[in-house]
């Protein structure tokens, strides 16, 4: 399978990862950027939280990570958490969660 397959996939994907606050997917409210697919599966990219204090971050950040480790040819991610209060610790967080 192609990286522009795969990342087609992904991104079909995360359209059903809904913010329940405003009822509009990750994708079409652009919080999830930079996605890239290297040869090997591995999935890169940032989430931007919908606001630095955003109170369903790390409950969002879960939901992507899940739904792309659903995708089938995904070998590996990398989540970089941006413009968010605790950006630091979450993303200490979520790089031990991934490393499971």
């Amino acid at each position: 399978m192609e990286n522009f397959e795969l990342l087609e996939i992904i991104s079909e994907k995360l359209s059903t990862v809904i913010d329940p606050e405003t009822g509009v997917d990750v994708m079409r409210m652009k919080l999830v950027q930079n996605l890239m697919v290297e040869n090997d599966g591995k999935v890169t990219y940032q989430f931007r939280p919908s606001s630095p204090l955003c109170p369903i971050a790390v409950p969002l950040a879960l939901a992507i990570i899940q739904a792309i480790k659903e995708v089938p040819g995904v070998t590996g991610q990398q989540i970089t958490v941006v413009d968010y209060v605790e950006a630091e610790q979450l993303n200490e967080i979520l790089s031990t969660i991934l490393e499971e």
